[in-house]
Order: C-alpha cells, then sequence, then structure tokens
C-alpha cells in the first residue's frame, strides 16, 4: 500500500514547527470508514461524508475524486447522507452539498447504541423473570437471512412488523412473499427510514436512525439481523417476540 508524507492534504492537517510524519493515509481512511458503518452508513456513504468534512463543502464530482469513489456512486452516497441528517445541499449548478458537525454523527452513533442496548436488555429481563433459557437461534449469510424473512412471510397469518434501514433490497428479494402475504389477508407494517420505496398495500411508518432489521410475526416469532442482513438471531419464543412486538409499536406511535 502507498505512503504518504504527512503534508498539508484533504486527510490531514499541517503541524508547523515539528518534523515531518509519514502515515498511511488510506489506512486511516479505511479505518474511520468502517466505524461510521456501525450507524448504518454504506462505505460509500462513510468516505463521501470524511470527504466532505475535509472540504467542508463540495460538489459531487470534487467529493467523488476525494472519496476515490466512483461518480455514480458518489450521487446516491450524499442523497443517503442527506436523509440520515449529515449532509445537506444547495440549490445550483453543479449542486453543492455542506456535511453536518462530526457532532451530529457521534450522537447518531449514541443513540443508536442506546437503542440497541435497551433492547438487548429488554430481552435480558424477560428472560430472567421468566427463568427462560435463551431460545434464540443464529443464522449466517445473507441469502439464509433474506430466506428467513420470506419463510415468515410466507406462514404469516394476522400480522407481519418489519423495521429496516435497506427496506429496497429487501423489497427487491422479497416481493412475491410480500403479495401473497397481502393477498392472504395478512397485516404488512412496515418502519423504515424516510426516501424508502414501499410496495402497495403495505402500511409505513417513517423514522430517522435506524440501524438494524427487526422482525415480528404474529406476535410469536422475531427476528434480529444486522445492519448488512449477514446475520440475524431468531426465535420462536411468543414471550421475547411479544415484547419486541411492544418495542415496534411504540415506534409506530412515534413516526409519522
Amino acid at each position: 500500500m502507498r505512503k504518504y508524507a504527512y503534508t498539508p492534504s484533504f486527510f490531514s492537517i499541517p503541524m508547523p514547527d515539528e518534523s515531518p510524519l509519514e502515515i498511511d493515509i488510506e489506512a486511516e481512511v479505511e479505518k474511520a470508514a468502517k466505524t461510521l458503518e456501525i450507524i448504518g452508513l454504506s462505505a460509500y456513504e462513510s468516505r463521501a461524508y470524511m470527504a466532505l468534512v475535509a472540504h467542508g463543502y463540495g460538489t459531487a464530482d470534487t467529493i467523488a475524486q476525494t472519496a476515490r469513489i466512483p461518480r455514480t456512486s458518489c450521487y446516491k452516497a450524499l442523497e443517503k447522507l442527506e436523509e440520515e441528517g449529515l449532509a445537506y445541499s444547495m440549490e445550483g449548478r453543479p449542486r453543492v452539498y455542506r456535511p453536518e458537525p462530526p457532532d451530529t454523527a457521534r450522537r447518531m452513533v449514541q443513540a443508536r447504541l442506546d437503542d440497541t442496548f435497551d433492547k438487548l436488555d429488554m430481552i435480558y429481563q424477560v428472560l430472567s423473570d421468566r427463568g427462560m433459557p435463551q431460545l434464540v437461534y443464529t443464522v449466517m449469510g445473507r441469502d439464509r437471512v433474506l430466506r428467513k424473512l420470506g419463510e415468515m412471510l410466507d406462514t404469516a397469518t394476522t400480522r407481519f412488523i418489519i423495521s429496516t434501514p435497506v427496506l429496497s433490497e429487501i423489497r427487491k428479494e422479497l416481493k412475491k412473499h410480500v403479495e401473497n402475504a397481502l393477498k392472504r389477508g395478512v397485516e404488512v407494517m412496515v418502519i423504515t427510514v424516510p426516501g424508502q420505496k414501499v410496495p402497495p398495500g403495505v402500511k409505513v411508518f417513517r423514522r430517522r436512525g435506524i440501524i438494524a432489521t427487526d422482525v415480528v410475526c404474529d406476535g410469536t416469532r422475531a427476528l434480529l439481523a444486522a445492519s448488512d442482513l449477514n446475520a440475524c438471531g431468531y426465535t420462536d419464543n411468543p414471550a421475547l417476540a411479544e415484547h419486541l412486538e411492544r418495542f415496534l409499536d411504540i415506534l409506530m406511535d412515534n413516526t409519522s
């Protein structure tokens, strides 16, 4: 990997009166990008945000060059950053983007971690109070997770609730499963971030800051997946499913 001398650049700050330091800029960028992915950003979105912070503002062409991502992908990444409240744009030709302060990203990370640990604490309390074993099964691999979601939709009889920031990916894979569930009279409800397209016939609730995919089926089965859908925990423990359903009901009551 190529090394760069520590000189003024988009990803470094000059340090006068000190001897030059040699750092691996690319490695540092990758490390920071991975950290930002904890709030649900993709690698391109993370790099675009970092480039915006470094510049202070910029067009998609400038940000794409600095972030070292394809220009077409950069437009989508900047749009997602706007949706997430991490950037905003100014009208003009070309459109100019500005970042929200890094502290905004920090608060988003904290809020989402709090949300995740609140759910973990809920599960822990339920299991402790009822003396139940941890009846949660791990499913590994994106294809297997999607198949499990399809299976839950196919066997749903009354109500299917899903909260996810990646509805567009799930919708493409499970379109027929959703349509069939709706035809059977299943109430399908979706909690997702603004800008996500929702299948016809589905009740939608918009909420920013969603980081994981949570699913409850008929109030008796539940699934909690990572943001990239590469792993999930599944349970048919009614007690756990009931408590997760209550949590999702609260989310829906507090969304538009």
